[in-house]
């Protein structure tokens, strides 16, 4: 497996191509499994992530991208993976997405059907589609793109993400490419999806994503990843929640807990994690407050101790409040989960280069990489990760500055192709890898 930092070109072997890309969930975990990858990814801040992690980007709308610039896109990607942005799908957002489900589902069978786009475009637009909703029609279009470009290949597997309210949009997408009907000229894919708990692949987080994976007839069968880790089951009464815990038989299998997460990530060389604020007595012993979707109501706010996978990490994740464990912790002041702790929670490693703006809310938008290896290697390999490769997803290798500017002039070049006011703020000064 090459190291980021020392790759002799960014795109030389590249099989992944992650649209969406974010600061690189996918990326990190198709790294980790010897995959190489590129992403497409819009806001600047992540970007500036990706750089100094030495992920190979294009600063770009995946939209223009696809229309005015798809031969950019290395021959050698065989691999269509993404996450479409999900406010207007998220439970936690306003739900136009939600609403919009079934008229997304025609747009989709339209897209197949052979309809001309444009007409397509006017009607999302005279329909008052959210733009974003609009984003989750990309993934089938890039596929359409493939298909219909003279000297490219059609992508031999496709890896979908998103929340639970879309999974009946990848059931419509599994069904169109199991037909092989319309723009998809007889090109046609095992396919199915699925909800997926990240507790239950090893992330120390409650949260559960929609996937849809794909495989073209004839490389192999599809089949639903195996969890590693049993569910964290949380049933809420009035009051406190009750916890139903793992027996002892199951221990080697339970959810990993945010105490045991923090403190493998503390123990590592060059830690960028200290969890000595948090210990009573010589144990990291605490317990996380959520204020998130609480309305700022004291009786919604619900608690996980630090024994618990910690809560679904958002962007809002500084809302949470942390208090050590013990009887005083009223008269405690709350504590806060740092950057470096939020992007353990979410399985990036330890001393993963967290750069630019607004870096709570690129770790909340990840896709978790531990999750992401698990999806990654049963679409591509048929297996699970191996011990090996998830033992050494704790720590990412160093990336030389050299290396970051070097992928910043592919990436954003002289700005001019860059997403229209891409590049208002003035850069932040990039944090050095530890």
């Amino acid at each position: 497996m090459s190291s980021p930092g020392t790759q002799v070109h960014p795109f030389e072997e590249v099989r992944i191509l992650d649209l969406f890309a974010g600061p690189g969930g996918l990326d990190v975990a198709a790294h980790f499994l010897g995959f190489k990858s590129v992403g497409i990814e819009w806001d600047r801040n992540a970007c500036e992530t990706r750089y100094a992690a030495g992920l190979p980007t294009f600063h770009a709308d995946v939209s223009v991208m696809r229309e005015t610039r798809f031969d950019e896109i290395p021959a050698s990607v065989e691999v269509l993976a993404g996450g479409p942005p999900c406010q207007s799908f998220s439970v936690a957002g306003r739900g136009a997405g939600r609403a919009a489900l079934e008229t997304v589902k025609k747009f989709i069978r339209r897209l197949v059907s052979g309809e001309d786009e444009s007409l397509i475009d006017k009607d999302l637009h005279t329909l008052g589609v959210d733009p974003r909703t609009a984003l989750v029609l990309e993934p089938l279009r890039w596929l359409l793109k493939a298909i219909e470009t003279e000297g490219r290949d059609p992508y031999r597997v496709i890896v979908l993400e998103q929340v639970p309210a879309v999974l009946p949009l990848w059931h419509v997408y599994a069904e169109l490419l199991r037909s092989g009907e319309g723009r998809l000229g007889g090109v046609k894919y095992e396919a199915d999806c699925w909800e997926l708990k990240t507790e239950q692949f090893g992330v120390p987080q409650t949260r559960t994503r929609a996937v849809l994976v794909a495989r073209l007839v004839g490389s192999g069968t599809v089949e639903r990843p195996e969890e590693s880790h049993l569910p964290f089951d949380v049933r809420r009464g009035r009051g406190a929640a009750q916890v139903q815990l793992p027996t002892d038989s199951d221990a080697e299998r339970r959810w990993l807990s945010m105490a045991e997460a923090l403190d493998a990530a503390s123990a590592l060389d060059n830690s960028s994690i200290d969890t000595s604020r948090l210990r009573t007595k010589g144990k990291t012993k605490f317990f996380v407050v959520s204020n998130y979707g609480s309305n700022g109501n004291p009786k919604n706010r619900g608690r996980r101790l630090s024994s618990e996978p910690a809560f679904t990490v958002t962007g809002k994740i500084s809302r949470n409040k942390v208090y050590k464990s013990g009887s005083d912790y009223e008269a405690q002041r709350s504590d806060r989960f740092t950057i470096a702790e939020a992007g353990v929670l979410q399985t990036f490693p330890h001393n993963f280069p967290w750069s630019g703006n607004d870096q709570a809310q690129q770790v909340g938008n990840a896709v978790p990489p531990r999750l992401g290896m698990h999806v990654l290697s049963s679409a591509l390999r048929g297996t699970a990760p191996s011990k090996d490769e998830l033992t050494r997803s704790t720590t990412w290798p160093a990336v030389t500055e050299t290396t970051a500017e070097e992928l910043r002039a592919i990436g954003c070049g002289d700005q001019s192709r860059c997403p229209q006011n891409g590049h208002k703020v003035t850069r932040a000064a990039r944090k050095s890898a530890p």
